[in-house]
C-alpha cells in the first residue's frame, strides 16, 4: 500500500470520526455549522499536516459546503410549518450574497490570521452572551428600517462567509434582540444557510483553486479530493456519519437544562475561540 494511499485512507477515517463527532455537538448544542465542523477540520487536517497557509480556508470552505444539504432540508422544513419571515428572508437576500461573494474575495487573497481572529471574535462574544447574557436583554420592540437591515444582512453574509457557518448564529440573536421568538428567529435563520452556503461553497472553490495547486503533495488538497478550498473527501464523509449522531446528540440535550445547554455551548465556543487565540499569537 503507497503512503499516499495509506495517507486517504487515514484521512477519510479521521472524517468520518470528525462527522459523528460534529453531529453529536450540532444536536446537543441546536447548532448544524462552522461553529462546530471547523474547529474539527482544523484540529484534522492540522494532524494530516495540511500546510497553516491554506488549512483555516480549506476548513471554512469544507464547512460552508457541508451546510448546503442540512440548511436546504432545515428550510424546507421551518417553511413547510409556516414559520419562516419571508419578508425579512427577502429585505436579507441581496445584501447577504453579496456579503458572502465579498467574503470569498477576502479569502482568495487573507492570511489564516484573518479567518481566526473573525472565528475568536464572533465565537468568544456569543459564548461570553451564553455565559453571562439575560433573556431580558432587548435593544427594541420592532425590528428597525430597512436600511439598517440591510447592512446587518451584508456584515452576517461577510463573517459568515469568513467563519463557514450558516449564519444563525448572528441573525438569531438580531432577531431575539428585536423581540422576535426564537422559532421564528431559527425558522428564518435556515434560509439564509441556503443564500450564505452554495455561494459560500462556490466562492470557496474560486478562492482556493490557484493556492491549493500550490502544494501538490497535500493528499487533501490535490484534485480529485478537493476544489480549491473546498475538500471533497469532508463534504462526503462528514455529512452520513454527522446525521447518525446527531440524534444522540439531541436526546442528551432534552436531558439537560436550558441554561446547562448554554453554559456548556458557551464554554465550547470560549475554548474554541482561546485555542484559535493561541495559535496566532504563538
Amino acid at each position: 500500500m503507497g503512503i499516499e494511499l495509506q495517507e486517504m485512507l487515514w484521512l477519510g477515517l479521521g472524517l468520518l470520526i470528525a462527522g459523528g463527532v460534529t453531529g453529536l455537538l450540532a444536536g446537543l448544542f441546536g447548532v448544524g455549522g462552522g461553529t462546530v465542523s471547523v474547529p474539527i477540520l482544523y484540529e484534522l487536517f492540522r494532524y494530516m499536516e495540511v500546510p497553516e497557509e491554506v488549512r483555516m480556508p480549506l476548513c471554512v470552505g469544507t464547512s460552508l459546503a457541508i451546510i448546503v444539504p442540512t440548511s436546504i432540508r432545515s428550510f424546507r422544513a421551518h417553511y413547510a410549518r409556516g414559520a419562516v419571515d419571508m419578508n425579512l428572508v427577502r429585505l436579507w437576500a441581496v445584501p447577504v450574497v453579496i456579503g458572502v461573494l465579498a467574503g470569498s474575495l477576502i479569502a482568495r487573497h487573507a492570511p489564516a490570521e484573518v479567518f481566526k481572529a473573525v472565528f475568536v471574535v464572533v465565537a468568544g462574544l456569543t459564548g461570553i452572551r451564553l455565559l453571562f447574557g439575560k433573556d431580558s436583554w432587548r435593544l427594541g420592540d420592532i425590528l428597525p428600517g430597512r436600511a439598517v437591515i440591510r447592512a446587518v444582512g451584508l456584515a452576517i453574509g461577510v463573517l459568515s462567509s469568513l467563519m463557514g457557518i450558516g449564519g444563525g448564529q448572528l441573525s438569531n440573536l438580531f432577531m431575539t434582540l428585536y423581540s422576535r421568538p426564537i422559532h421564528q428567529a431559527v425558522a428564518t435563520s435556515s434560509a439564509l444557510g441556503i443564500l450564505i452556503s452554495i455561494p459560500g461553497a462556490l466562492g470557496y472553490i474560486y478562492a482556493g483553486w490557484p493556492n491549493a495547486a500550490a502544494y501538490p503533495g497535500v493528499a487533501a488538497l490535490q484534485p480529485p479530493l478537493a476544489l480549491g478550498y473546498v475538500s471533497l473527501l469532508g463534504f462526503i464523509l462528514f455529512i452520513p456519519t454527522s446525521i447518525l449522531a446527531a440524534p444522540f446528540g439531541v436526546k442528551l440535550a432534552h436531558s439537560l437544562s436550558k441554561r446547562r445547554l448554554e453554559i456548556a455551548f458557551g464554554a465550547f465556543l470560549l475554548a474554541i475561540s482561546l485555542r484559535f487565540l493561541a495559535s496566532i499569537v504563538i
